[in-house]
């Protein structure tokens, strides 16, 4: 059996604060999320739980804030930012209470895709999979956050050419 090339850096803590672009891909690349039109995403309902469990994402963590980010017939692109704490007031807590433990970016990116999962289960498209793992870049600086935010912003323009899009 073929081994996995990791897709993370090992010595790296990915809960440490900062902006990692990410990417998910539908299994086999499947057209699930919507279809593009003069430009543009059109979503499908699947395409809109998508969007949905991202925003509920910061809902369910608060030591995220949410960037940019882009639903496509068959992927996903975002930016999460992990800032420092949990951005819960603290002082509302009882002395007895834990601190809520920090999640990695794989265990944030792994609810956002259990989720969606079950959410399109339960609306009816019951074959559906995300492809193992995700893709993620960190965010180096700021000159990289706005060429990325940029990328996701106009990736709808380059669907025909995009190397997910199974058609071209």
């Amino acid at each position: 059996m073929r081994s996995r090339k990791p897709n993370r850096l090992s010595t790296y803590n990915y809960a440490q604060p900062g902006a990692y672009f990410i990417t998910t891909v539908v299994n086999r690349r499947q057209s699930t999320f919507g279809e593009i039109k003069d430009g543009t995403i059109q979503l499908t309902p699947y395409g809109e739980i998508v969007v949905k469990q991202w925003h509920w994402l910061h809902k369910r963590y608060l030591q995220i804030i949410l960037d940019e980010f882009v639903a496509m017939p068959n992927h996903f692109h975002g930016i999460i930012n992990i800032r420092v704490g949990t951005g819960r007031d603290l002082s509302l807590q009882s002395a007895t209470t834990d601190r809520p433990k920090v999640k990695t970016l794989s265990e944030l990116i792994g609810a956002f895709k259990t989720t969606t999962s079950k959410l399109i289960h339960q609306a009816g498209m019951t074959s559906f999979q995300w492809q193992r793992s995700f893709y993620e870049r960190i965010v180096r600086n700021e000159d990289e956050l706005f060429r990325i935010r940029e990328y996701i912003q106009t990736n709808p323009l380059r669907w025909d050419s995009d190397v997910e899009n199974v058609k071209r």
